[in-house]
């Protein structure tokens, strides 16, 4: 539809996506959209509050996986920094920590990549009317997975040993002493039933712990 047979007030639309092939069909078929108009694309978390702050989206479209910051992180930001703006992610990655994590971010929505485009723009249209929009099929594994067994510092030295780090980089790393990085390390593996720590962190990733 031509640009100037939109309602006066079209929906605002961040869309951060590092792939930029799906960003760009992203903003092309919501850009379709009569109601819709993508105002800014990012590829890079940390470039997501700079653009709401400049573009003043009603809904910020997040990916997870983003290089410089995640979406999780980056729509806690917006909560705190642009609050009237909406936050729905959009992640191929379907797992119940994610979800979790997402809602206490303060996320609107949660949606899987895998949906027709028309089903997107419904649920952004849901979220402005005050709606949480949650993949049906997600929420469930959620519920039937529970919370997170692990602390914040045991999440922070799994995270610091996924690159190979020996105890003694994570120690410096995380100021902390071997002994105590030790310690959290064996209750990770322990709460994920797992036999040592790189096994702990694939499990830890694979339910969205990290």
């Amino acid at each position: 539809m031509p640009r100037d047979h939109r309602p006066s007030k079209s929906i605002r639309v961040l869309l951060a996506e590092d792939q930029g092939m799906m960003r760009g069909a992203l903003a092309l078929l919501l850009g379709m959209e009569p109601d819709m108009q993508v105002v800014a694309k990012v590829a890079r978390g940390d470039a997501i509050v700079d653009a709401a702050l400049t573009h003043r989206p009603d809904v910020a479209l997040l990916d997870i996986e983003l290089p410089g910051m995640s979406g999780l992180e980056a729509a806690a930001e917006l909560r705190d920094q642009v609050p009237d703006c909406r936050v729905l992610i959009l992640t191929t990655f379907g797992r119940p920590g994610y979800l979790r994590r997402a809602m206490e971010a303060g996320a609107a929505g949660f949606l899987v990549k895998d949906g027709p485009v028309e089903e997107l723009a419904a649920c952004i249209r849901r979220v402005l009317t005050g709606e949480t929009v949650i993949d049906p099929a997600l929420a469930a594994a959620a519920l039937s997975a529970g919370p997170n067994p692990l602390t914040a510092r045991e999440c922070e030295v799994l995270k610091a040993s996924t690159d190979g780090a020996t105890v003694a980089d994570i120690a410096d790393r995380l100021h902390l002493s071997e002994s105590t990085v030790r310690n959290y390390l064996s209750a990770a593996i322990g709460k994920t039933g797992t036999r040592n720590r790189m096994e702990a962190v694939r499990a830890a990733r694979q339910q969205g712990w990290l």
